[in-house]
């Protein structure tokens, strides 16, 4: 009998698990609060029902190719940075290709997740859900947490001495849909990040006036990179990810300092890192010709409140402010759960690869989509569930939760007295993380042996850019179509830029020539390395016995 799985919510997260149940032959039932699939990525006009949404304007920052499902890809005239519209209606044929929208109940809450009396032998869980005021009790055989980081929107006002003095506007981005209602407004935005660069920019078009406050500054890069290619195409790539590894910190910063502020000086704009504060980077293509234009004034932290005005930390003062609206984040939260669990699912630290809570004797409960990578997302989450539900089949194992819990305890301790960094807030490496739990579902792309295998495929693994077929070439899951998706990934990126063929055009260089000046070197460190190790000896050998020994018995 196929065991049961509950699966709360059916977003971008919540769509995968579905699917990567099906795949394992177990039995999904995905609870879906709303009347719709997509989670936050579905627009509604108004934030009444708690759920946080997208505003009108957005526009992904990852790319298409390193945004998809990874036997699934964008059709190829999808544009490469798309609407929230566009990308929804991705989600909804994802899910109807592949049969989703039957195993979710949609207006049905969680309102409880249990543990069963039983459940140190058997690890399942009572799940309690209303739908339409009824309410109805189902026990399942695992769980799957799907409900995405921007729950609960984090307002941090004790922070800022004064704020309950303002008499204007208060307002958290979770509420902002649309700039209308703006215009003539002089607006304060309170963080830096991709939400507050996106608003401020939108408002500085209706507002009379935007000033933007950050503590930290950011890295601010386009969506397009050097001829045009997108940004996440050109970085996110192994090669580079091999050389992050082997070159010193400090010359690596060097080098990101001269490269971010190729396009424009970040000191000049205000936008430069405080000193001491960890770097961070937003994508944004407009804020640096805003501030250039006057539209969006950037400022230091704000130091105090009064009725109508701000006074930031260098002195100056913003008089008539009419509304504050704080890009500020979101903080976890699982109400459904019971403590000490609700708790610990808060806590990082706490969660194994960032799914599997230490403290339970059974691995059949998964926090899937909690994560900040310095990539896609949505590749994660799929991975993720592509391994839960492994684990929950038996098929993959983890390590028993008293040695889980030793650790992360011994991790808190040397955290707080200063010994370590707390590091489980920042983001995550998005090749590192990925091939961390490939490996540990058995699909990590083995490049030496593409490279004996399948040079062509091997060399766009390698130095191209690092899409989510890879993880569908080998091992369970395999998808037939992985090969020829990634070696016509550059195709689907261009596709939807030739709306316009002008006669005798030069050919944009291919990702093969525009690396071969500075590839062949990392390919040949690469290659010695491979050659010094034992693995390298053992596949020559298999390979040459497996060739020679047909030859040897027709001679003998």
């Amino acid at each position: 009998m196929a065991k049961r799985v509950a699966v709360i919510g059916a977003g971008v997260s919540g769509l995968s698990s579905i699917k990567c149940c099906l795949d394992e032959g177990l039995e999904p039932t995905c609870f879906e609060r709303t009347n719709n699939i997509g989670g936050l990525w579905k627009f509604t006009e108004s934030s009444e029902d708690g759920m946080t949404r997208v505003y009108r304007s957005l526009v992904t920052n990852v790319c298409k190719e390193m945004s998809c499902y990874s036997d699934f890809p964008f059709q190829e005239d999808y544009p490469n940075f798309m609407n929230q519209g566009k990308f929804w209606d991705y989600l909804h044929e994802f899910a109807e290709h592949f049969d989703l929208l039957k195993y979710i109940q949609f207006k049905t809450t969680v309102c409880s997740v249990t543990k069963h009396p039983d459940f140190s032998e058997t690890g399942q869980w009572n799940v309690v859900t209303e739908t339409e005021g009824k309410q109805d009790r189902a026990v399942f055989d695992a769980v799957m947490v799907c409900t995405g980081r921007f729950l609960n929107p984090c307002l941090p006002l004790e922070s800022f001495p004064g704020i309950h003095k303002f008499k204007g506007q208060i307002l958290h981005s979770q509420e902002y849909k649309f700039p209308e209602g703006f215009q003539g407004k002089r607006v304060l935005v309170l963080g830096l990040g991709n939400t507050g660069g996106d608003v401020a920019v939108e408002l500085s078009r209706t507002a009379a006036q935007v000033l933007l406050s950050t503590r930290t500054g950011t890295w601010v890069v386009s969506r397009s990179a050097d001829k045009g290619y997108p940004y996440n195409m050109m970085i996110t790539r192994r090669c580079i990810n091999f050389i992050v590894k082997v070159m010193p910190s400090c010359f690596l910063n060097w080098i990101q300092e001269r490269q971010m502020n190729k396009r424009f000086n970040h000191e000049n704009y205000g936008l430069s890192i405080t000193k001491g504060k960890k770097p961070k980077l937003i994508v944004n293509d407009e804020l640096p010709t805003c501030i250039l234009c006057g539209a969006v004034t950037i400022k230091t932290s704000v130091m105090e409140f009064t009725e109508n005005s701000a006074i930031f930390e260098d002195g100056t003062v913003a008089e008539n402010i009419d509304t504050v609206i704080f890009t500020t984040g979101y903080t976890f939260s699982f109400p459904f759960f019971e403590e000490p669990l609700k708790s610990l699912c808060t806590k990082k630290l706490f969660l194994y690869k960032q799914i599997f809570p230490s403290n339970l004797e059974r691995a059949t409960l998964a926090i899937i989509g909690h994560i900040g990578l310095t990539g896609s997302v949505l590749a994660a989450t799929e991975l993720q569930a592509r391994w839960a539900t492994r684990v929950f089949k038996g098929l993959c194992k983890i390590p028993p939760s008293q040695k889980l819990m030793a650790e992360a305890t011994k991790m808190e301790q040397l955290i707080k007295r200063g010994v370590i960094k707390d590091t489980s807030e920042e983001k995550l490496s998005y090749i590192l993380y990925l091939d961390d739990l490939a490996a540990c579902i058995g699909v990590k792309p083995n490049i030496p042996f593409l490279f004996l295998k399948d040079p062509r495929l091997a060399w766009e693994v390698f130095f191209g850019p690092c899409t989510p077929y890879q993880y569908r070439l080998m091992g369970p899951g395999k998808w037939d179509g992985a090969r020829n998706a990634i070696l016509t990934q550059w195709d689907r990126t261009l596709k939807p830029l030739k709306t316009r063929i002008v006669p005798d055009s030069s050919k944009p260089a291919s990702a093969s020539h525009y690396l071969k000046v500075w590839s062949a070197p990392i390919l040949l460190a690469s290659l010695l390395l491979f050659c010094k190790s034992p693995l390298f000896w053992k596949l020559l050998s298999d390979k040459l016995q497996a060739r020679i020994s047909p030859y040897l018995v027709r001679v003998w």
